[in-house]
Order: C-alpha cells, then sequence, then structure tokens
C-alpha cells in the first residue's frame, strides 16, 4: 500500500496515516506563508492563522513561527523547527535552564517556554476560534516544534482543559521538562502522544537527563525505517551501531523532518 495522497480530516487516534500527514505538516511549517496557504487549500483546510514572533537578545533564535488551519472535521497546529546545528548549540547554552512549567507544575526548557510564550496566544485564540463543531484537535512539529507542540498540549491540559488537544505527534523533539511535569503530562496524554525517533537523530537526546526527561510515548524508525511501537534496550543498541557504521554522520542526517517522511513511507509498502 502506497502512502496516502488524500488528508483525512476525521482521523483520531494513532494511525501510521495519521502520523504520515503530521510529519508532512511538521515539513510545511519550515515553508513561507503563501506556500502554507496554497498546501492547506490542496489539503482540505479552508481556515488559516500564522503565527510568528521575533525574540530580543539574548534568545538565540530569530522568531517562533507555526500556522493553525481548520476543516470541519480537524484543527490542526504545526510548530516549526530549526536545523540540527543551530538546535545542538542552543540546546547547549545557559538558555537550557529551567523556569516553572504550565500551571507551576514542575520546570521546562527556559528557551521552548519563551518560544511557547511568544506565540501561545494566538495559537490558543485560533483553536478557540476555529473550533466551531467540536473538531478534533492536534498538535505537531519537528526538533523545536515538537517541543513547542508539547508544551501547547501541557498548557492546554493543566490550565485550559475545555480546549485539551486530541492529539500530539512528535518528530525528532528533545527532552523539554523535568520529570515531574512529564508525570503530569502522561497522566493526561501518555495515549494520545505519539514522540518518533529515527534511530540516532542526537537532538532527542538533548539536553541531558536527569534535569530534563521526555514524555510518552516513544515510537522508534530504526536503521533501516521500520517503525516499532516498543524496542528493546539491547535492540536498540544494535540498531544505533548498525546504522553509525553505515553512516558516521548519522547522529546528524536522521534528524532532518524529511528524512522522517522517507522512514515512515516505507512502512506503508
Amino acid at each position: 500500500m502506497p502512502a496516502p495522497t488524500a488528508f483525512d480530516h476525521q482521523a483520531t487516534g494513532y494511525s501510521l496515516t495519521l502520523a504520515y500527514w503530521m510529519a508532512r505538516a511538521s515539513d510545511l511549517a519550515y515553508k513561507d506563508e503563501a506556500a502554507i496557504d496554497i498546501q492547506a487549500k490542496q489539503w482540505g483546510f479552508d481556515r488559516v492563522r500564522h503565527h510568528r514572533t521575533g525574540f530580543t537578545p539574548p534568545f538565540p533564535l530569530e522568531d517562533t513561527q507555526a500556522f493553525t488551519v481548520a476543516s470541519d472535521g480537524l484543527v490542526l497546529t504545526a510548530f516549526r523547527g530549526t536545523e540540527p546545528r543551530e538546535i545542538r548549540d542552543w540546546l547547549s547554552d545557559a538558555d537550557a535552564t529551567r523556569v516553572p512549567g504550565p500551571d507551576g507544575t514542575g520546570f521546562v526548557h527556559h528557551g521552548f517556554a519563551k518560544a511557547l510564550d511568544s506565540v501561545y496566544g494566538t495559537v490558543r485564540d485560533a483553536i478557540a476560534e476555529f473550533r466551531t463543531a467540536g473538531q478534533s484537535v492536534l498538535f505537531t512539529g519537528h526538533s523545536l516544534g515538537g517541543a513547542l507542540a508539547v508544551l501547547a498540549g501541557a498548557r492546554l491540559y493543566l490550565e485550559e482543559p475545555n480546549l485539551r488537544a486530541d492529539g500530539v505527534y512528535t518528530f525528532g523533539q528533545p527532552r523539554t521538562c523535568d520529570q515531574r511535569l512529564a508525570e503530569a503530562y502522561n497522566q493526561g496524554f501518555a495515549d494520545r502522544t505519539y514522540r518518533f525517533v529515527n534511530n540516532n537523530d542526537i537532538v532527542p537526546h538533548l539536553p541531558p537527563e536527569p534535569e530534563f526527561a521526555h514524555v510518552d510515548s516513544p515510537r522508534y524508525l530504526d536503521s533501516r525505517g521500520r517503525l516499532h511501537e516498543s524496542m528493546s534496550l539491547w535492540s536498540r543498541l544494535a540498531d544505533h551501531l548498525r546504522g553509525l557504521r553505515a553512516d558516521a554522520f548519522d547522529e546528524i542526517h536522521d534528524h532532518p523532518i524529511r528524512t522522517y517522511i522517507a522512514a515512515l513511507e516505507t512502512n506503508f509498502g
């Protein structure tokens, strides 16, 4: 079965098909607004809202970008990520300090919190405006965008449960918060968050433990692109070595969103 060509606006829960479309939406978040408008219409979304905010020093990234699209069946927000070299530098700098999390629960990476704060109000307002018929609400993002998708889901869940998202799909997401917030998040979202990790992608291993933790639930793409909902530690170690033997720079080459999309596509064959 080839990769799907039509966006399913009624899809809920977890499926390979929905994961594929969320990866495509995460990729689209890197494009300019005109390209997003055109693609959203082709996918069947009739409403689009763009979110973009600039920063001042010492924040090391120029801005945060996201878009929200809506149809009669779905409201989707996709957050833009960043390039591997940039996020490695970012995650190792002073902005990796922690600040209180949503509703005062646990702690989150300071840079992630600041990035989300800059667009959260417009994202929240767009969801409230577009969700006119009880549509499903999904968040997605790659790299930095994945961290923002998780934090947006956490804020709605902990601060405005009436707007709680129905699903969060992330790709190559860094660790985002401490263990306390991760546990609180998992209580409401472990069965609706799907965190994809591609073989040796370095970004999901940053920032370091134990200060930062991952939320559930991981999905692993192995060195051959096969998707696993669970994988033993030894199997993962063997697969890491297999990937590194094939490509000495696998930790970087496994991170781009197009690599995730290509791997997901192999699972439709």
